[in-house]
């Protein structure tokens, strides 16, 4: 769920709600105004005033003369659709009431009645439809209007339809892939979060002074004010990258190691020192030739916490980019320049301490030294005229950076041809559980001590068994280690560590520059262009100390009766799908009642965590305790939360599941479904507009957050999902006759979307890879639950209509689903997600979703010749 955290300049308000636009608009004309309201008016003004009710007075004034216009402009063009029915007319009131308050707590408001003609009901026609003028219906319906593009047909492109207008008002960012709604209200939530972070009087008004909460709000600003100090980060230049780089060549090389080397011979040193450099690595949340996670034991007692043994990450986001020859070369570039600068680096530092000059002094001359110390570079003359001695010259840093960077993108392409395809990763369960005894992995790979680096974590904890997802990739591990020399190990492990954190560094170096040059590449951004620096350090508090973060962004944010009625939604929609079970024709009745006995079993997580436990700071405090922040060290402020992220991830192995752990933080926008823990988790984050609001009417409720919340219910059945019971435990508890059957839905969705394409951006096609994405195409397919809930609880009389809007609260809803998909997106991040994403384009997240949903076409009256009103044997239908 992850993305590179990228930062840009613009700011965008949430799709369904802009409070900097209230009060903003000047629509001209006076319109027509009751008596009544100029009589009261006048009543008013001829009390004593004081000059803040004079203020406020002009205020309302204002606001009720927009709002007036407003309704006459609407009833009047109501009035002209309805006009040529040769029907008599009738007068109806519309009243509108505004109401203006200040920072000084001081009230006005006033209520306009407009007098407009309208045609006379008729017995067989529909009820008088109640609609809501306020200021926030108001703003509700002027964003919905702004992102739809009418000239588009929507039975034909419904994507384009709800999304346009959005698309065209926010064009991306230079310094973006993409963004969409999603980043739009992350943006939103980081603004929450970086007003606190700026804000002294936040913690001086509300804590007393040595609270667990001031120490918290500490620890975020010092991290915060640590990444906005640019000019202390430029200036440290490269050396906080440096000495993390010699500590994993000096663990490698056997300076430093995690045993005793005395009386190991060289292949047990050997060991022992890639032991050790990959467990320091790891321990710092840096991927390195395998990866570790620790989860349930889905097939024994899914809540034993145990080690799960995997492929690891790689320099490049997928193993199709190593085959690319443009891509590869400019990765071997960027491994060469990180090569190249670590070397100048070493070579300046131990040619300055060389000499006898402090550290200090060192710093203070850092890149004036030219030439290079020692002096010359070639070694003493030996008469010659070659300037050296007989023998062959010695590789120089160039030659050897040059070498190095080709070997190790050869090795790591080796790693990407051994691993396994994503979309068997992620969607086989069975395959991807191979439990084994630790010793199997021990002579697997030999050239590795896997008892010492289970040591470094969790010595109390030592696993006799792990789980294998790939048997196949450790075996060919220790063939590619056995084939490869070992200073191109120690380059691949010394820029695995360059390319997680020089980020992390200042702007001006080498490491940052040659790191970004590869992810604009990657994401087709502009070259050069880096968004607001303050957006930039927001998101990485909140990636760094999340829980701490969230605490006070779930108080600014999270009050009312959201997490209740966001809830009651959640659970209207479990509702609708088990009444849907008995009607799915290829489930049998065995088979959706243990399904009901799932959807019953569901643990439902909504707001924040509470381990540790977003309301008590003490909790959060002690999570947090392990961090050293220093507000000019940045760099070391990072590395040490991610030091503790892996410390607290290690504490579980061996421990029964913790039922209040959360996998995302209270202002993460998104969700999640957890197959183990049969749980289905929505921060408080996503409980915001345009995704929600407590205020709005239900069909907006339930087609936007309603999505959301359908489409993780689905997850416990599809593809991956149905593999495990209520319990969480991976087994067949399907029949075999509804197994078959869902199968035959499964390669629907998988053969759908498999023909859809994105451009590559270079004049070619590139297909969506259905099995990929099919587990959360099948997720997507739950939009219709959420449809069938908000119809099973629907009250007209509760759920007003909005001004303007010359829709069906039917086609609303699914407007509501559409708009928070809106998204524009380069062709080279597009490429990248379609190769590493298991989510489908967003355009197809739509269009796709309702091609396959009858109720859809109804509601926009399509033709049975509309795109996506296809055939009904063409349609892939799940559930009814």
């Amino acid at each position: 769920m992850a993305e590179p955290r990228a930062s840009t300049d613009q700011e965008t308000a949430p799709l369904l709600r802009d409070p900097e636009a209230e009060g903003s608009q000047d629509y001209d004309g006076p319109g027509e105004r009751d008596p009544t309201f100029l009589d009261r008016i006048t009543s008013v003004v001829q009390e004593p005033l004081t000059p803040l009710t004079k203020v406020l007075l002009v205020v309302a004034l204002l606001f009720l003369l927009l709002s007036s216009v407003f309704i006459g402009l609407f009833a009047g063009a109501q009035h002209k659709l309805k006009e040529g029915d040769g029907r008599g007319g009738r007068q109806i009131t519309v009243t509108a009431t505004a109401t203006a308050t200040t920072t000084a707590s001081a009230t006005t408001t006033a209520i306009a009645t407009t007098t407009v003609s309208v045609p006379a009901p008729v017995p067989t026609g529909p009820p008088e439809e109640r609609a809501c003028f306020s200021s926030d219906c108001i703003l509700l319906s002027a964003n919905i209007l702004s992102s739809l593009d009418t000239s588009y047909d929507p039975c034909e492109n419904f994507y384009d339809f709800a999304n346009a207008g959005w698309l065209a008002n926010h064009p991306l960012p230079a310094d973006k892939g993409s963004f969409g709604i999603f980043n739009a209200l992350g943006q939103s939530n980081q603004q929450v979060i970086r007003k606190i972070l700026e804000s002294a009087e936040y913690s001086a008004t509300l804590y007393p002074e040595e609270s667990a909460d001031k120490m918290l709000l500490r620890k975020l600003r010092g991290l915060y004010q640590s990444c906005m100090d640019e000019d202390q980060l430029n200036g440290m230049g490269t050396t906080p990258l440096i000495k993390l780089v010699e500590t994993v060549q000096d663990l490698y090389r056997g300076k430093t190691t995690i045993v005793d080397a005395a009386g190991k011979d060289d292949t047990e040193k050997k060991r022992n020192g890639l032991t050790a450099a990959v467990a320091f690595l790891h321990s710092r949340g840096i991927d390195a030739l395998f990866d570790f996670s620790i989860d349930g034991d889905v097939a024994v007692d899914p809540n034993f916490m145990t080690l799960w043994f995997s492929q690891p990450n790689l320099g490049l986001p997928a193993k199709e980019y190593y085959d690319e020859e443009s891509i590869r070369d400019l990765y071997n570039d960027v491994l060469e320049r990180l090569l190249v600068t670590i070397a100048e680096e070493q070579d300046y530092s131990s040619g300055v301490k060389s000499r006898g000059v402090s550290d200090l002094v060192m710093n203070e001359v850092k890149y004036k030294w030219w030439p290079p110390w020692p002096w010359p570079p070639w070694g003493p003359d030996d008469g010659d005229d070659d300037g050296g001695d007989d023998d062959e010259d010695p590789e120089d840093k160039y030659e050897r950076a040059e070498r190095l960077a080709k070997a190790v993108v050869h090795f790591e392409r080796k790693l990407a041809n051994a691993s396994l395809d994503l979309d068997i990763l992620y969607q086989d369960p069975w395959g991807t559980y191979n439990p084994v005894p630790l010793s199997n992995l021990t002579k697997t790979v030999p050239q590795f001590s896997f008892e010492e680096y289970f040591a470094t974590f969790a010595p109390r904890n030592f696993p006799e068994r792990i789980i294998v997802t790939y048997p196949a990739y450790p075996v060919s591990l220790s063939d590619i280690l056995n084939k490869t020399e070992s200073d191109v190990v120690e380059a691949y492990l010394v820029t695995r560590a360059a390319l997680a954190t020089a980020s992390h560094l200042g702007m001006d170096t080498e490491a940052w520059q040659a790191v970004r040059s590869l992810e604009e590449e990657l994401k087709g951004i502009k070259k050069g262009a880096v968004g607001d620096r303050s957006e930039y350090c927001a998101s990485q508090v909140e990636n760094a100390l999340g829980y701490a973060a969230g605490r006070y962004f779930v108080n600014e944010t999270f009050a009312g009766e959201s997490r209740e009625k966001g809830t009651e939604v959640i659970k209207d929609i479990i509702g609708a799908f088990k009444k849907s079970l008995s009607e799915i024709e290829w489930m049998d009745d065995e088979s959706a009642e243990a399904a009901a006995q799932k959807a019953d079993a569901l643990r439902i997580k909504v707001g924040y965590p509470l381990y540790p436990d977003t309301r008590s700071a003490a909790s959060i405090a002690t999570y947090y305790s392990r961090v050293k922040i220093s507000e000019d060290t940045f760099f070391d402020n990072l590395v040490s939360a991610d030091a503790n992220e892996q410390y607290w991830k290690w504490q579980k192995l061996g421990k029964q599941r913790n039922p209040n752990d959360w996998e995302m933080y209270a202002s993460t926008v998104n969700a999640y479904y957890n197959p183990p823990g049969n749980e289905i988790v929505f921060p408080a984050g996503i409980l915001q507009p345009p995704f929600f609001s407590e205020k709005w009417p239900a069909y907006l409720q339930y087609g936007a957050f309603g999505m959301v919340a359908a489409h993780e219910l689905t997850h416990a059945f599809d593809s991956a999902g149905r593999l495990y019971n209520q319990e969480g435990k991976l087994e067949e508890w399907w029949t075999n006759a509804t197994s078959a059957g869902f199968q035959a839905k499964q390669d629907c969705i998988v053969k759908q979307y498999s023909e859809y394409t994105i451009d590559d951006g270079k004049g070619g096609k590139i297909h969506v890879n259905g099995n990929l994405t099919s587990g959360e195409n099948i997720g997507d397919t739950g939009i219709i639950q959420a449809y069938r809930a908000w119809q099973a609880q629907y009250n007209q009389s509760e759920e007003y209509l909005l001004p303007g809007l010359n829709y069906t609260r039917e086609q609303l809803f699914f407007i509501a689903f559409g708009q928070v998909w809106a998204q524009n997106i380069k062709p080279a991040s597009a490429v990248q997600r379609v190769r590493t994403d298991p989510h489908s384009p967003n355009q197809y997240r739509v269009d796709g979703t309702v091609s396959n949903v009858p109720e859809f076409a109804k509601a926009f009256n399509c033709s049975a010749s509309a795109k996506l009103n296809p055939p009904r044997a063409k349609q892939c239908i799940l559930w009814s």
